[in-house]
């Protein structure tokens, strides 16, 4: 069974930085690409950044690039997210997502994907 379990999120001021954790089971983890997704409150979801399988490229949505890093250890089969100087509107519920041997960014074309970590940033 496929698990992936996001923690790190919660609340920090407006230029401050939080590090989110995506640890994956039951796959085997350099045969995918990881994802992270958000989505705010009455929004749709949004694509944040992805890196490819077998330690392929790294990508990211406008709105993240230059502060936001996505990372793997494949020791641990863990993917993560690092943000910083975080902005009011970073606020949302982080979501990690695996793709089995495919780029893109979209929502619905995953394989599998996680509960959901909140972030929110004051002002």
């Amino acid at each position: 069974q496929v698990q992936l379990v996001e923690s790190g999120g919660g609340l920090v001021q407006a230029g401050g930085s939080l590090r989110l954790s995506c640890a994956a089971s039951g796959l085997t983890f350099s045969d995918y690409t990881m994802l992270w997704f958000r989505q705010a409150p009455g929004k749709e979801p949004e694509f944040v950044a992805g890196k490819g399988w077998h330690g392929g490229s790294e990508y990211y949505a406008d709105s993240v690039l230059g502060r936001f890093t996505i990372s793997e250890d494949n020791a641990k089969n863990t993917v993560y997210l690092q943000m910083n100087n975080l902005k009011p509107e970073d606020t949302a519920v982080y979501y990690c997502a695996a793709r089995f041997q495919k780029y893109g960014s979209g929502w619905y074309d995953n394989n599998y994907r996680g509960q959901g970590t909140q972030v929110t940033v004051s002002s």
